[in-house]
């Protein structure tokens, strides 16, 4: 059997990174072998440093229980034990762009759920069944930091999981402007109802740089590589607002879309249902065997219902309509912090691996 690659997490402690623990417990191809925090949870094992914080509705695995937590700081130290790291650290985006490039530096690559780095011109930004072709752009990266197998590579905003996909299934169909409000989960902002008890039954109409997020992040998603960098899409134009609401898990969004070309909604649905990415072709480990549903019921998609559909990692549409106005309407819904937040990063380092570009540090 071939040996697992050894993984690091970088901010071990948070939600995110709680999230990246019991994902990979029992991965067939990774194995988690370190953590790693801030000075204050240096030297303590990871079930002291995380006590009463432990956020997932899993127990703890028992494999990373007594492993001592290293300083994320002390870069050479941590990415000396592991192929390859996942980066959920919680510092400012300037930290977090020179720590994520430090562990590049020492030939470890970095698969990022932070931001910090989805407008560096040449880290690729990936949703895999959507724009794989995008880690082309990592030969660039490593001219520039030096290296022969570092490299930095993100995964986009949990908040356009719930319709980039879709919009992406259609675009032969040339969608040319989108109105898109999202109604965000608060563990979106890292939180449960246990330490953020004013949410409930409150619905809060501003989320901090969210809505330019989701309206130029699809964009680039849909760019193309030129010379050396990826050069965003121009269409389709969005607006979006964005919303944060009473819910634990799931972001959903209410959609309308203008096309270029004018399909049917019959056609629209089967191009939802067909759509297969290189993940499904690949057959990786973590990817949906449908990436998309599409649910007829007029009260559906839901939360309660959905949200967990293909193990959280695939998207579920309804109630496509005919609009007035735009072309057609629907609702989307998605997973934030498993399609939309750790599960999109172990994907995206599932692709990595599959495309030859994390590999064991001896070969």
């Amino acid at each position: 059997m071939e040996q697992k690659l050894k993984v690091g997490i970088l901010g071990a402690t948070g939600m995110v990174g709680q999230r990246f623990v019991s994902l990979l417990e029992n991965h067939p191809w990774f194995e988690v072998v370190a953590v790693a925090a801030s000075p204050r949870s240096a030297g303590k094992t990871y079930e002291e440093a995380t006590g009463s914080r432990w956020k997932m509705k899993t127990p703890m695995p028992e494999a990373v229980k007594n492993l001592i937590v290293m300083n994320v700081n002390e870069v050479e130290e941590v990415a000396s034990k592991v192929d390859f790291v996942f980066s959920a650290v919680d510092m400012t985006k300037e930290e977090i762009k020179k720590i994520e490039e430090a562990y590049a530096k020492t030939e470890t690559p970095v698969v990022s759920n932070n931001s910090a780095h989805r407008w560096t011109p040449d880290v690729p930004m990936v949703v895999p069944e959507i724009n794989p072709e995008h880690y082309e752009v990592i030969q660039y990266q490593k001219e520039r930091l030096g290296t022969k197998r570092g490299f930095v590579a993100v995964k986009p905003n949990c908040s356009i999981q719930s319709y980039a996909p879709v919009l992406h299934a259609w675009k032969e169909f040339e969608p040319i402007e989108v109105v898109a409000t999202t109604y965000q989960a608060i563990s979106g902002a890292g939180k449960t109802f246990q330490d953020w008890p004013e949410m409930e039954g409150n619905i809060i109409p501003y989320i901090g740089g969210e809505e330019e997020k989701s309206e130029q992040e699809p964009l680039r998603l849909w760019g193309k590589i030129e010379d050396g960098v990826i050069k965003k899409a121009t269409l389709p134009v969005i607006t979006t607002q964005c919303i944060r609401v009473p819910i634990a898990d799931g972001h959903t969004a209410a959609v309308f879309v203008k096309f270029k070309k004018k399909p049917t909604k019959e056609e629209l649905i089967e191009k939802l249902v067909s759509y297969q990415g290189r993940p499904q072709e690949l057959n990786l480990p973590s990817a949906p065997k449908q990436f998309i549903q599409y649910l007829e019921e007029d009260n559906r998609p839901q939360v309660k219902l959905d949200v967990d559909f293909e193990n959280g990692m695939g998207i579920s549409v309804g109630r496509l309509r005919e609009d007035s106005v735009y072309d057609f309407k629907f609702v989307g819904l998605s997973h934030n912090t498993l399609r939309g937040a750790a599960g999109g990063a172990v994907l995206s380092a599932e692709m990595l691996k599959a495309m030859g570009y994390i590999m064991p540090k001896q070969a």
